[in-house]
């Protein structure tokens, strides 16, 4: 099978089940080392429901992600430009966004737009970008270097979430971003393998090494996208603050990473 964001040869990295139904083969660019699923002949049934069971952590998500690329927009970016959320689900972090003051508009041809009515890309005439985020959408690619050529026409600056693969390849088959139990995650990606569409499309890289990544015309400080870290003072205030809460209300910890094996568990069974 031939790699789809180099178009050479890959090498079988393992079989998995999918949908708890069909025997699927990954392959590896051998390259990159981008990883890819067999031509997904699945994706119709995966996608009758646009927000999977196992997407508990949708919320949680957006809510961080306000936070973090409100104060990327703020050292790096126009903040009175217009910005585009591209496949944004219910438009939850477009509303985020536009409460904070940014002017974020949504667009997602398979979900409904709830939270961000009438600030939807039909709603504009034809324009460009400051900065175009598309969130935990790489990994549903079924062609990765011309779809992400198609969500750069927007802007000359993308901001994206993807989950880089673990360093150990012996660690890739029980990766918990596989979710092979939803069958939508279908591309996985390496900084090699990312920076590789970065320099074919004529963009700079910039990464967190971790989640959070950034193509640009723009040269930026190779640190633009992580956070500055709080002050002595701040981190002493928090401090104080938590342990208040914890006096008060006992140790709260979340229950998100339970829920997620809980349905993980209810889907293989």
């Amino acid at each position: 099978m031939k790699s789809k964001i180099t178009g050479g040869n890959t090498s079988l990295l393992f079989t998995t089940k999918v949908l708890n139904k069909y025997n699927v083969n990954y392959y590896r660019c051998k390259e990159t080392g981008f990883i890819q699923t067999e031509d997904a002949f699945w994706l119709k049934e995966a996608y009758s429901s646009v927000i999977t069971k196992l997407d508990i952590g949708l919320p949680y998500r957006n809510i961080f992600l306000s936070d973090r690329v409100s104060k990327l927009i703020a050292t790096g970016f126009d903040c009175k430009g217009m910005f585009l959320d591209y496949a944004g689900g219910y438009g939850l972090f477009t509303r985020l966004m536009r409460d904070k003051g940014f002017n974020f508009y949504t667009t997602d041809k398979y979900c409904q737009n709830l939270f961000a009515e009438h600030f939807d890309l039909t709603d504009l005439p034809d324009t460009n970008f400051e900065l175009v985020s598309a969130f935990e959408v790489f990994e549903h690619l079924t062609n990765p270097f011309e779809e992400i050529k198609d969500i750069l026409k927007f802007s000359n600056n993308l901001l994206f979430t993807t989950e880089l693969q673990p360093e150990k390849l012996d660690e890739i088959e029980n990766w918990w971003y596989l979710a092979p139990e939803t069958g939508q995650h279908i591309a996985f990606y390496n900084e090699k393998s990312l920076a590789y569409i970065a320099k074919q499309l004529a963009y700079n890289f910039y990464t967190d090494g971790k989640f959070l990544h950034l193509f640009s015309k723009k040269l930026y400080n190779k640190d633009i996208l992580n956070p500055v870290r709080d002050n002595f003072l701040m981190r002493k205030v928090k401090k104080i603050i938590k342990n208040a809460e914890i006096k008060k209300y006992g140790k709260m910890e979340s229950l998100l990473l339970n829920d997620f094996q809980f349905i993980k568990g209810k889907l293989n069974n």
